[in-house]
């Protein structure tokens, strides 16, 4: 197993790219499986939840062409239905969080799908039941025995229905989209889920020759297609490592300036960082974070104590609060983070807490962290990352903390964050991967 060994206290400067958005990756490599025609699919992260998928798809006969590191394609002519019934297929999707998605375009393109009971991040249970509500809406069967947690969704054909999910599930919205575009007549979502992802995801399908309309809201009406037909999309900038670097650079007292950010994509991020007293300049479409000293956090009106929430969109993205709680720790000022979504989120603070960090975990969904105004500085340690997104708050922390850092369990890291230690290398910071 590989460790990151961090030398913490450095200043970064420079530029950085962010990579293509995971999310965004995993929902429109899966829609490639809607048409027999050849998808280009240009920025995608070169992760391993990403890589892992391609190869799924691989594995199941989709032909994967590699037009440069970055810019797929792909065509999934001849695909193998037998394989999903291998213990190899079981194996190789149980791992992967992002398999579910096969299902919806499985089921609208033949009729059936099978899926284990995907993995990845230990971060609360993360329900599948609006994904399976969906498609039964939509005229499939649907079967599973608790004794062998397996998957499995028929149906003949799919007829369009009026769905209102129980829950706005960003990954069950883009499953279920992609069932009802190949399905008999008109489709309504309601609730449905309306972050950039999803509606790249709809863009995309557009331009496969489907008709989706309600885009960017949460009222989705889809009437169904017979075929769909390829195209190139170009996945956006990783909202998630934005707001990573943004939170980096604040707690490294560093100047940084982050390119071709997709500004009108970020919703409320970048307010929300100012609300911990973080100065941030956007120049055209890259944001410029200049070096500071201090940063204080913010009070609401009656001098109450601040309060940063995650939120359904265009709330803030749950996937950000561990870098929110990470970057107070160094602030000046106390706010409560409210992880509202998953309750094992926040468990990873009592690693920071011993690095010095002044953090009560009220509960699994709330912490109070009160700022050091970098008065004190954290200390270098030995941890362990439980997920990606506290994987890589962890990583903040070591680079700003005095001494050095052993993070072990990176491939939870490296999971969302594409070479993410040879990129913060390049811009002045001082990390070690060792086997």
């Amino acid at each position: 197993m590989e460790v990151f060994e961090v030398s913490g206290g450095r200043q970064l400067r420079g530029e950085i790219t962010p990579q293509g958005a995971k999310n965004e990756a995993l929902q429109v490599i899966c829609a490639s499986l809607l048409t027999p025609e050849k998808i280009t699919i240009r920025n995608i992260p070169i992760i391993d939840d990403v890589t892992n998928l391609i190869g799924l798809l691989a594995s199941m006969g989709v032909m994967v062409t590699r037009e440069s590191e970055s810019d797929l394609s792909f065509e999934a002519r001849n695909i193998d239905l037998d394989y999903l019934l291998t213990p190899e297929f079981r194996k190789q999707s149980a791992g992967l969080r992002g398999s579910v998605m096969i299902v919806g375009p499985l089921l609208a393109r033949f009729g059936k799908a099978y899926i284990p009971r995907p993995g990845g991040d230990k971060i609360g249970r993360r329900r599948l039941d609006t994904h399976f509500s969906g498609f039964g809406k939509l005229g499939a069967d649907f079967e599973f025995d608790a004794s062998d947690p397996f998957f499995k969704v028929t149906a003949p054909y799919l007829t369009g229905s009026y769905i209102h999910l129980d829950e706005a599930s960003v990954t069950g919205t883009a499953n279920i989209i992609m069932a009802a575009v190949l399905a008999r007549g008109k489709t309504t979502i309601y609730n449905a889920a309306c972050e950039p992802y999803i509606q790249q995801l709809c863009k995309m399908l557009t331009a496969m020759g489907a008709k989706i309309e309600g885009i960017g809201s949460n009222l989705l009406n889809i009437i169904g297609v017979e075929e769909l037909h390829g195209c190139t999309h170009t996945i956006l900038p990783d909202m998630i490592e934005i707001g990573s670097f943004i939170g980096m650079a604040a707690m490294t007292g560093s100047e940084i300036t982050i390119k071709n950010v997709s500004y009108g994509n970020l919703g409320i991020i970048p307010d929300s960082f100012r609300r911990l007293g973080i100065k941030l300049e956007r120049t055209g479409d890259d944001i410029f974070i200049p070096a500071q000293e201090h940063y204080e956090i913010e009070t609401f009106i009656d001098g109450s104590i601040m309060v940063i929430a995650d939120a359904i969109w265009p709330g803030l993205t749950p996937d950000l609060l561990s870098v929110f709680l990470v970057t107070a720790t160094q602030a000046k000022g106390s706010v409560l983070i409210h992880q509202k979504m998953f309750e094992s989120r926040l468990f990873f603070v009592d690693k920071l807490i011993d690095m010095g960090a002044q953090i009560i975990l009220c509960d699994p969904h709330r912490a109070t962290v009160i700022g050091l105004d970098k008065m004190i500085k954290l200390r270098g340690t030995v941890m362990t990352s439980p997920d990606i997104r506290a994987g890589v708050a962890l990583l903040i922390a070591a680079m700003s903390a005095e001494g050095k850092s052993i993070i072990h369990n990176i491939n939870q890291i490296d999971r969302g964050y594409q070479k993410i230690d040879e990129r913060l290398n390049a811009i002045g910071a001082d990390i070690k991967r060792i086997s």
